[in-house]
């Protein structure tokens, strides 16, 4: 298993981002995106989104992409606030690990780190130091 430290740098290529600093949450089931805006639509009779992301920290450069919904589902934030997100699949590069996770997004406008990797995505394949940081490198 190969150590994070509480936070890092990942990519997300199937959706165009090539480098998003994540904030690594335990306390998360599953991982967040930040989306500042959805469109969903259908193509060949399934759900569409069209979602539009600032993937860079402090800044409000824009970013785009498809993708197909996976499903909706109910989330109860830290704050104890419940909301119901759609939930994409997408391809996460973070070092040598390369898999398909599931991503809900939501608007964090607000938080410092535009991207949440869950426990689902670390689950069996890393495990976690809160005293480190970048720990796969910048």
């Amino acid at each position: 298993m190969q150590t994070l430290g509480w936070k890092e740098w990942g990519a997300l290529p199937d959706i165009g981002i090539d480098r998003i600093h994540m904030k690594v949450d335990t306390g998360a089931k599953t991982s967040c995106l930040h989306a500042f805006k959805l469109e969903p639509f259908e193509r060949d009779g399934a759900t569409w989104l069209k979602v539009y992301v600032h993937p860079q920290q402090d800044s409000l450069q824009e970013h785009s992409f498809e993708a197909p919904v996976y499903e909706q589902r109910e989330v109860t934030d830290s704050g104890g606030h419940t909301e119901v997100r759609y939930v994409i699949r997408t391809r996460l590069v973070l070092g040598q690990f390369d898999q398909v996770i599931e991503l809900t997004l939501t608007n964090r406008d607000t938080m410092k780190f535009r991207m949440l990797l869950g426990r689902q995505a670390m689950r069996q394949h890393f495990i976690v130091n809160p005293a480190q940081a970048h720990l796969l490198g910048e």
